[in-house]
């Protein structure tokens, strides 16, 4: 079950830094493909780190795919010897990556970025322009065609304006 709402509520609230990528930063700029995952890059700081431990820590974070034995602790001294994470907690799939191909880091990002109310939260996406370009970076097929489908977004949003 996803409840991305649920999910962006928790790191809204715990003042988490993070900038949605991904499948559903996509959705946000229009795209009708269905994503079963969110996706962030987090600024790595140690006070965001504790920020996005403390705000996940309820919701039970373990890694995916992981043999359910397998011992992990979510906190922030893991968080602080890996860079990125694919986890499942309770509201679903979470990617979080300390950088993206093709955009960087948080810091390499921001400037990219723009702020939307999603879920009823002020979120921030990567902009389409650079979406486009991590998605051409990435080179996996899903994302070439993901991002074929945003230039064209993108060019219908050229068009339309004045």
């Amino acid at each position: 079950m996803n409840d991305f709402g649920r999910l962006f509520e928790a790191l809204a609230q715990a003042r988490v830094e993070v900038i949605l990528v991904g499948g559903v930063a996509a959705r946000v700029h229009g795209s009708a493909r269905l994503t079963e995952d969110v996706n962030f890059v987090y600024r790595r700081d140690p006070e965001n780190r504790e920020r996005l431990t403390r705000a996940l820590q309820p919701l039970a974070p373990y890694l995916r795919g992981a043999p359910p034995d397998l011992p992990f602790i979510w906190d922030a001294a893991t968080l602080s010897r890996r860079y990125n994470f694919t986890l499942t907690p309770a509201l679903g799939a979470l990617v979080l990556l300390a950088e993206t191909p093709g955009g960087g880091r948080y810091e390499d990002l921001i400037g990219s970025s723009e702020v939307v109310e999603l879920y009823g939260q002020s979120v921030r996406v990567l902009g389409l322009r650079r979406l486009i370009e991590v998605k051409r970076a990435a080179g996996r097929p899903k994302d070439l065609d993901a991002a074929a489908e945003l230039e064209v977004l993108l060019q219908a949003e050229i068009e339309r304006s004045p």
